[in-house]
């Protein structure tokens, strides 16, 4: 009993801070947008795209390989595992600097558009070199269970990023303009993009600081033995990792080498993807929970009826959530910047294809309980041949809205995949009448708003409210009755 408390305990501090943290970063969004031009977000969004790529391959998933030798009973000290992760990857980082730092101007024609500066590019293969460094010593901090120091040095660097981006973007050109000479020394506003690497940079750096009390702790000792295994566990872990990662960010990267296509329009795109996020972050927060509850309710008679009521639930919440956006768009919008409002016709695309995604993880659980977990791998890699091949036949012709359609196909794709395959792995079966029920009112309702042109933009946001009331009537009456609510059923009689 005393070991679950921890881990409910635990996984609230790692999952509530992770939540916090990508809440703030979305929430940056909106400085960002109105602070740069659509062709500076359109670079720095490809630049975090090869940042979030490489940070998955240079770690090589030896956080996970460091945890599981470090609890293998054999003759390994856990602080002779973590020696080893965190001397390996050091020597990777150190091959990586001395690559992409002294070779720059030979390999940059392979990754990265000519309108990028060279300095940007220093700037990001530093942030992820310390990125990279970083990754074994929270490792550490994990496998010691201190979440609390963990969650915190997270934070601090979330709220650093911000505190730095509002100084140099809000408060440096506001002195610009008044008392100049106290900033003339260092400042100069063409640099853009840069003061946001910057900042980044200077969290990362007072991070990594802050983790040097855990490095010493650890007693240096290499085992080129315990070396190979880790990095023979740990490699096709690096791979799944990859592909995973590269569904996410393969637009961004493929973008700028597409023959007439602009910085701008990715700027546009991803700025709209943003909003588009909040599906995401639902999913997160889901998944925090989702994943020990499958596992805890796995060896219950009633395990497959309780995952098939969650996952009717999940996707009315889902469902109602693709429908608070949509019809609130017109205030939604004004998340982003004027300048990038062009691109808000894709949100309901990429809002369904993020809706498709946590219903394919949501359905993951059938090869998490039998032990089947490489079809995690296959279908990772199916989502990203399909992404970056309909990316790269379709922008030439659809710019950013083939990045929006890929997710959507993909995601959609994996979906029925999952559902399929899952059935006849470890079939549940699921409430498809419901489901299908929900999801056909959500698309009649969306329908009608989007059918129906009124052009004022308050009486356009009272009909949507009459629209979504009819969704939440149609819940309450059939499917979430509020006499069966704790609190609410004293006020119903």
């Amino acid at each position: 009993m005393a070991q679950t408390k921890s881990l409910i305990k635990d996984s609230a501090i790692y999952g509530g801070s992770s939540i916090l943290q990508k809440m703030m970063m979305w929430l940056m969004t909106t400085l960002l947008t109105n602070t740069l031009s659509t062709t500076e977000y359109g670079v720095l969004n490809n630049l975090y795209a090869y940042t979030a790529l490489m940070l998955v391959m240079l770690t090589f998933g030896l956080e996970t390989g460091a945890f599981r030798f470090a609890n293998k009973q054999d003759k390994h000290k856990p602080t002779t595992v973590f020696s080893t992760a965190l001397l390996l990857i050091c020597a990777l980082t150190a091959v990586f600097l001395f690559v992409f730092l002294g070779y720059l101007p030979d390999i940059r024609p392979y990754l990265w558009s000519n309108e990028i500066p060279s300095v940007y590019l220093r700037l990001v293969i530093v942030i992820v070199s310390l990125d990279i460094v970083s990754a074994i010593p929270f490792a550490y901090l994990r496998y010691k269970k201190r979440p609390v120091k963990f969650a915190a040095l997270k934070l601090l660097n979330v709220i650093l990023y911000v505190v730095f981006c509002v100084f140099f973007l809000v408060v440096c050109p506001w002195l610009e303009k008044h008392p100049p000479s106290l900033i003339a020394w260092f400042y100069n506003k063409e640099f853009g993009v840069g003061y946001v690497l910057i900042a980044n940079l200077l969290a990362t750096g007072v991070e990594t600081a802050c983790l040097l009390p855990e490095v010493f702790q650890i007693k240096f000792k290499f085992e080129w033995d315990l070396a190979k295994k880790m990095l023979n566990y740990s490699f096709p872990l690096m791979i799944m990792g990859v592909a995973g990662m590269s569904n996410q960010v393969a637009d961004r990267i493929i973008y700028p080498f597409i023959p007439q296509t602009s910085l701008s329009e990715l700027g546009i795109y991803t700025a709209c993807f943003k909003i588009a996020q909040i599906m995401m972050m639902f999913t997160q927060a889901f998944r925090y929970a989702y994943d020990p509850f499958v596992f805890e309710k796995s060896n219950d008679k009633d395990a497959k009826q309780a995952y098939s009521k969650v996952m009717t639930y999940f996707v009315i919440l889902g469902l109602l959530i693709f429908l608070g956006v949509m019809f609130y768009l017109d205030i939604i919008k004004y998340f982003i910047g004027a300048d990038y409002w062009a691109g808000l016709g894709i949100v309901p695309v990429i809002l369904l294809g993020e809706l498709f995604f946590a219903i394919y993880f949501n359905l993951s659980l059938w090869y998490k309980i039998t032990d089947k977990t490489y079809w995690g791998s296959i279908f990772s890699v199916v989502i990203c041949v399909m992404v970056v091949g309909i990316n790269i036949i379709f922008i030439p012709r659809y710019s950013y809205w083939a990045c929006a359609w890929a997710t959507f196909i993909a995601n959609g794709t994996a979906m029925f995949l999952s559902y399929f395959i899952g059935q006849k792995n470890y079939p549940i079966r699921y409430d498809l009448k419901t489901i299908g029920l929900y999801t056909g009112l959500a698309m009649v309702l969306y329908a009608v708003s989007y059918s129906i042109p009124i052009h004022n933009q308050w009486l356009h946001i009272g009909f949507n409210t009459v629209l979504i009331s009819i969704y939440l009537m149609v819940l309450v009456k059939r499917d979430l009755p509020v006499k069966e609510i704790p609190f609410l059923k004293r006020f119903v009689h």
